[in-house]
């Protein structure tokens, strides 16, 4: 486990804002990402019966949508242990294999960082 407020303060924005996502919506997943303008983007799970996006694919595309073109860093507060497969290649797409990712539990310790690649 990462002692959090040993995170660089643009780390624990990130995991403050996917935590915040998740407990404002009620859902599974909260996400945060940060493009190298500093710009933040934030999504929760999607679950529609005709659209489902982790928390996580979903930031990104929404950092897509709004003309990002690169990612500093991402975070996901979830319950669970690893990062989908899917959720990091979405990040490796836009910000490279060594943008890190942020693992957190649902009260906001990182678990631990990964690599998106």
């Amino acid at each position: 486990m990462t002692d959090s407020t040993a995170l660089d303060p643009e780390d624990r924005k990130i995991v403050t804002l996917a935590r915040s996502a998740r407990a404002r919506n009620g859902v599974p997943e909260g996400a945060a990402v940060r493009d190298d303008t500093g710009r933040t983007y934030v999504a929760g799970t999607v679950d529609l019966p005709s659209l489902r996006l982790s928390a996580l694919r979903t930031a990104v595309a929404m950092a897509v949508a709004s003309g990002a073109r690169s990612l500093e860093a991402a975070a996901v507060v979830t319950s669970s242990e690893e990062a989908a497969g899917d959720d990091l290649a979405a990040v490796r797409d836009l910000g490279g294999p060594g943008t890190p990712v942020l693992l957190a539990s649902p009260d906001g310790t990182v678990r631990r960082t990964v690599s998106a690649g």
